[in-house]
């Protein structure tokens, strides 16, 4: 089976869901799904069904040490600058700012409110 693009989920470990979903709600301008309680405390991003886009979802964990994986998700963007500059007001830290990455575009990286790097990326 050939794939364009692999990523089909992922999971963000968390402490506190609730206080996570208004980060990413925040910064990236979307509405998180909460998924049954049966399958614990997790809420999904946005997707298409047929679309060439992957999905993922925040999943609370107690007692989850910060900083403890070494993942990092790439949202797409088309312009980093935009959702950067929501990071700190949604609580937060920018890391390292809008950086070209040559003919592949510009990269962000940031630290959301459970201690976990995420990046951006956008070829403008």
């Amino acid at each position: 089976m050939t794939h364009v693009n692999p990523v089909c989920w992922f999971d963000i470990h968390v402490s506190d869901l609730e206080r996570a979903k208004k980060f990413y709600e925040m910064v990236f301008d979307i509405k998180l799904v909460d998924l049954p309680s049966e399958w614990g405390k997790q809420s999904t991003f946005p997707f298409q069904e047929k679309g060439m886009n992957a999905t993922g979802a925040l999943v609370e964990k107690e007692n989850r040490p910060e900083n403890s994986n070494n993942t990092i998700v790439y949202f797409a963007s088309e312009d980093c600058t935009t959702e950067e500059s929501r990071v700190a007001k949604a609580g937060g830290q920018v890391i390292q700012p809008k950086t070209p990455i040559g003919e592949f575009g510009f990269i962000a990286l940031m630290l959301d409110t459970e201690g976990n790097t995420i990046g951006l990326h956008s070829r403008k």
